[in-house]
Formats: structure tokens, C-alpha cells, sequence
């Protein structure tokens, strides 16, 4: 199931809009990785696993459709406060003092490095991994 939702749903989604990119010429694919595949998380192997496929999925379409002017990067957010976190931990009792930030992300910080990836800004970068976790996976 983790691997359906996590790897099969961004290889679906790129094969559907892909024909549409390659006629405009094209295009931008963003996709959602972790954190946790560059620092690994004990009980979550599945988690992990999954995500590492994104990471290459994201990376072997990148240099496949990059001749047909589409870029492919994704953003590897580190813990997020989001009410679906909350369900899952408790977000009160996460330990920030491993991230040089100090705090939890926030739904806002991913969508700044998507809309980068987005932009024009960004034309000449693909097959890119951007980590947004407060500087936690550099340790």
C-alpha cells in the first residue's frame, strides 16, 4: 500500500501529464519525498523505503524528460505541524533540539520550495532533491 500511494502515484501522475507537457513544450513536475530517506527512521523501514523510490523515480525522469524542456525536482520536507501529523504523533513531544532551527515545520515552508521549483527561477535545475527540515538532515 505505501509503495502504491508513495512511488506508483507521482509515476502515474507523470505519465499522464507528460504527453500534455511534451506539446506545450514544456513543463514541471514536483514531487513529495522525506527527509527521513537521507536520515533513515527506526519503525519506519516502509516509510523509508517508499520514499527512497520517489527520490529515484524522481531523479531517472528528470534525465528522461529533460529533453523535452521538462524539469523534475522534488521537496523533502523533515517533520511538518499539520493536523495529519497529529494523529500520528505527538507533535508537542518531538524533539527540535536535533534541528538547528529549533521548531517544526510548517505547511507554508513547502509550499515556498514548490513554488520555487515552479518558477522561472528554476528552469535550469532539475533532478533536484531540496530538503526543507530546519537543517535536521545535515547531522
Amino acid at each position: 500500500m505505501m509503495m502504491n500511494i508513495n512511488v506508483k502515484g507521482p509515476w502515474l501522475c507523470a505519465q499522464a501529464v507528460f504527453p500534455h507537457m511534451k506539446v506545450k513544450g514544456k513543463g514541471r513536475i514536483i514531487n513529495l519525498t522525506s527527509e527521513v530517506f537521507f536520515t533513515g527512521s527506526h519503525g519506519f523501514v516502509h516509510y523509508v523505503a517508499s520514499k527512497g523510490g520517489v527520490v529515484g523515480l524522481t531523479r531517472a525522469l528528470a534525465a528522461e524528460l529533460g529533453p523535452h524542456n521538462i524539469t523534475v525536482n522534488a521537496v523533502a520536507p523533515g517533520f511538518t505541524d499539520t493536523e495529519a501529523s497529529r494523529t500520528i504523533a505527538d507533535v508537542a513531544k518531538y524533539d527540535t533540539s536535533k534541528t538547528p532551527l529549533r521548531r517544526l515545520g510548517v505547511a507554508n515552508d513547502i509550499v515556498g520550495a514548490a513554488l520555487f521549483f515552479a518558477s522561472d527561477d528554476a528552469d535550469f535545475i532539475t533532478g533536484e532533491i531540496m530538503l526543507v527540515d530546519g537543517g535536521r538532515a545535515m547531522h
